[in-house]
């Protein structure tokens, strides 16, 4: 496989974390990732998510979310 190749495998540890991980800053700081509001999640996808581990949760959070896919949650906990 090519090093850029690399970037197009999928983070299984990503849905994980979503229902896993707490709101590390801001209004809903220490809420599960997986309950943050859809409203609060298009906030901060209008600021632009970080290229940070916890702007790829924040935005595959989103998009889950937006597309009504959060069954891909269920039975993760």
């Amino acid at each position: 496989m090519r090093m850029e190749d690399a970037s197009l495998i999928p983070d299984k540890t990503i849905l994980l974390d979503i229902v896993r991980m707490q709101m590390p800053f801001g209004k809903y700081k220490g809420r599960l990732i997986k309950d943050l509001p859809l409203y609060y999640l298009e906030w901060l996808a209008s600021k632009g998510f970080s290229n940070t581990r916890i702007g790829q949760i924040l935005s595959t959070t989103f998009e889950i979310k937006t597309n009504g896919l959060e069954f891909l949650l269920d039975g993760l906990e």
